[in-house]
């Protein structure tokens, strides 16, 4: 009988791989994507309204008429309450007048959606002469 000898296999030894681990970085990158999507919005939503500048002012007589925001939505024109829908035909008249300037104030808690509400109708009638009451108590933010 024939006896045969058998080289043994060689087995190269395992090497560490050197691949990077992809998972940790596709999950980072995923969170970052889906915070992007949910601030985005957020940050786009606005109302664009030119602000005059300081110190242009003409300083001759000119009437003030003042927008009051409740803190329950409702509007008042000088002290006087209004319905929303008289806010256009007010605005109106306010463009009439070749001095006159809207000063807009609203309760601390008035929603800001109604607030961007009004907002929005007081750039669609085009006035361009627009002040802020109220927001004197931020002048000094870190103040308490």
């Amino acid at each position: 009988m024939r006896t045969r000898t058998f080289a043994p296999i060689h087995v190269p030894q395992s090497q560490p791989l050197v691949a990077m681990n992809m998972t940790p970085l596709i999950d980072v990158l995923l969170v970052l994507i889906v915070m992007m999507i949910l601030t985005i919005p957020i940050m786009t939503h606005k109302v664009p309204i030119d602000l005059p500048q300081p110190g242009l002012r003409n300083p001759g007589p000119h009437s003030v008429h003042r927008l009051d925001l409740g803190a329950d939505g409702r509007l008042a024109w000088d002290g006087v309450a209004i319905a929303d829908a008289a806010l256009p035909d007010r605005l109106s008249a306010l463009q009439a007048e070749p001095d006159a300037d809207l000063q807009i104030a609203a309760n601390a808690e008035a929603r800001y959606e109604r607030f961007d509400q009004t907002l929005a109708v007081i750039k669609l009638a085009g006035v361009t002469r627009l002040g802020f009451v109220g927001n004197e108590r931020f002048a000094r933010f870190d103040a308490r």
